[in-house]
Formats: C-alpha cells, structure tokens, sequence
C-alpha cells in the first residue's frame, strides 16, 4: 500500500490510505471492541452489524468526501472482506451480507481490487516469524476458518471483473509491478 501511495503522490494524484475497521473517531472505538480478544463470546451477527457500522461511518465522514474530491483512497480491505469473512468464514447468508455491504458503501464501491492470494498455511508461518504480538480476536480463528475466507475471496474474484488476482508467494517487488501495471492499465482507460 505504501509503495501505491508513493507512486500515485509522485505523479501529482491526491492520494489517502485508510484504515479498516477504523479511519474515523467512531469507528476506531468500534474496532476496538471488534479485536478485543476478551470479546471471545460475541455473536456472529454482532460482529457484521459493528464492522459495517465501522464502515458505514468511514464511507461517510472519509471516503466519499474524499472520493468527491476526486483523490484515490488506498485500503488493505472493504465491504468484500465482510462478505468473506462473515458469509463465507462465518456461515451468515451471503445475500443478506451482500445487501447490507451495498446498504453501507452506497456509492463508494472500489474501481480495482486487488487479492493477493497465498495458501493460509504459508500465512501461518509468516505470522509465526514476523509476528510476535499477541493474536487480536479474529486473528485466533482456527485454519478451516481462514480456508473459507479465502475460498470466499477467491469466489468474489471470479465474479467481480473490478478483481485482480495476484500470486502472493512473489516477492513484494513483483506484487508491485503487477499492481502497478493494472493502476496504469485502468488510469489510461
């Protein structure tokens, strides 16, 4: 995301990266509780309701400001990650999501989107190397889990033309250059 910023800012766009769940004053204490791993026993429809509350107060106070702006707004994930997480991991009604996901962004639906799939097992051992703060809430779900978001990611993929898969078992640089090349492709078209 770092390196999208840099090259958009060096060629004069208006450029915000967002975080999310998170962005706003509100939303930030909603995620707080969302990742607060002591919230062991929330429901499941607990967990859509706040993350699209969370998202429902980004898109409105950040994003579409921002979007009406003209300026590119960067996020390592948005309304797709509820439908892969909630839907797909979770077992929620995937067209009940998806409505509620339409309900919140509105008009603020991502041009591109790019997932950069890896196998779980290999995101299991990265974590295990590079990371070791404690695992938030979500973060301790078990592997079957993580197998159904990704299948849910990949499911959204194959139906969204805005998607573009890349190979996340490529070195940074490569995932760059592939991004890059798809950033120029839709900027010229």
């Amino acid at each position: 995301m770092q390196l999208l910023e840099k090259l958009l800012t060096e060629e004069g766009k208006k450029v915000k990266v967002i975080r999310e769940p998170g962005g706003t004053n509100i939303s930030e204490k909603i995620r707080d509780v969302l990742l607060d791993k002591k919230n062991s026993e929330m429901l499941i429809e607990t967990e859509l309701i706040l993350f699209a509350a969370s998202r429902a107060q980004l898109v409105g106070e950040v994003i579409l400001p921002l979007l009406d702006e003209n300026s590119f707004v960067i996020s390592d994930r948005f309304h797709d990650s509820s439908l892969a997480y909630q839907a797909f991991g979770r077992g929620i009604d995937l067209q009940f999501v998806d409505e509620l996901q339409k309900f919140v962004i509105g008009r603020a639906v991502p041009d591109l989107t790019f997932l950069i799939d890896i196998p779980i097992e290999e995101v299991v051992k990265r974590k295990a190397l590079v990371n070791q703060v404690e695992l938030d809430r979500i973060e301790r779900s078990k592997m079957d889990f993580y197998e159904k978001v990704r299948e849910g990611y990949l499911f959204l993929a194959s139906r969204e033309p805005r998607y573009r898969k890349i190979d996340g078992l490529l070195s940074i640089e490569k995932i760059h250059q592939h991004i890059v090349e798809e950033i120029k492709k839709y900027l010229k078209g």
